[in-house]
């Protein structure tokens, strides 16, 4: 397995650094400008719909970037071997995929209430995913991202 990470490190380091980017960077566009294009919108349904649209959106273009970066995360552990950083990078982002999980299922509920016509119960189930969820995993990869910078580095 180390040999073939040394023929194709150049796109291994890409395809992991990309895959953070696009999952961190989307949940910042998301929570930053999106968000709060939502919140000028009048109508309170219509707001709620457009947020699950948008949350499912964000979730289908993250969710094979996620995998990717999970696979690449290996490839990268495993070439470069353990150590206290790399451990607790890969904990993060363990973290983020389960808390990403989460906010899958949260969002799937909400859009189950929606088509219910269930407004209150579904804003109560997004919510917590513009206030609380996504600012963890953005924080959380932001951190993960410096610790990659600082491995990439120490090799």
């Amino acid at each position: 397995m180390e040999d073939f990470f040394w023929k194709y490190s150049e796109l291994i380091v890409f395809l992991h650094v990309i895959s953070a980017v696009v999952w961190v960077g989307g949940m910042i566009a998301m929570r930053f400008a999106a968000h709060h294009s939502f919140m000028e919108l009048d109508h309170p349904p219509v707001r709620i719909q457009r947020t699950t649209h948008a949350l499912k959106r964000l979730f289908t273009i993250v969710t094979p970037f996620v995998i990717l970066l999970l696979l690449t995360a290996i490839l990268l552990s495993k070439a470069y071997g353990g150590g206290t950083l790399v451990y607790i990078k890969e904990a993060i982002w363990v973290v983020m995929t389960a808390n990403l999980t989460a906010m899958i299922f949260r969002r799937n509920k909400a859009e189950k209430l929606v088509l219910a016509g269930n407004f209150a119960e579904a804003k109560a189930k997004l919510e917590m995913i513009g206030k609380y969820m996504v600012p963890l995993n953005i924080v959380l990869g932001i951190i993960a991202i410096y610790l990659g910078v600082t491995l990439r580095y120490a090799h």
